[in-house]
């Protein structure tokens, strides 16, 4: 079983090798066991990292529909004959 702290470094380390907090959690998931951060440590992931300085700069929810809306705009820039998918 996995106490607080340890938990707590793995989340750090995981975030300083870039990784968003989705995906820390899914790898806490993954290889350690930890169904929900929040049961073992008394936080959520992304308050960790704030308490850390680790967080990023954008939520990432944002940061993903921004990425998906620049590539739409690049697709569409680049197939300019797609009349009915323009809005």
């Amino acid at each position: 079983k996995m106490k607080t702290e340890d938990a707590c470094d793995h989340i750090c380390k995981l975030a300083k090798k870039g990784l968003c907090p989705s995906q820390i959690g899914v790898t806490l998931r993954d290889s350690f066991g930890i169904p929900q951060v929040r049961t073992v440590t008394g936080n959520k992931i992304l308050r960790i990292l704030k308490a850390n300085g680790l967080a990023p700069t954008l939520p990432e929810d944002m940061y993903f529909l921004i990425k998906k809306a620049v590539a739409i705009r690049k697709h569409l820039d680049k197939n300019r004959k797609y009349k009915d998918s323009k809005f």
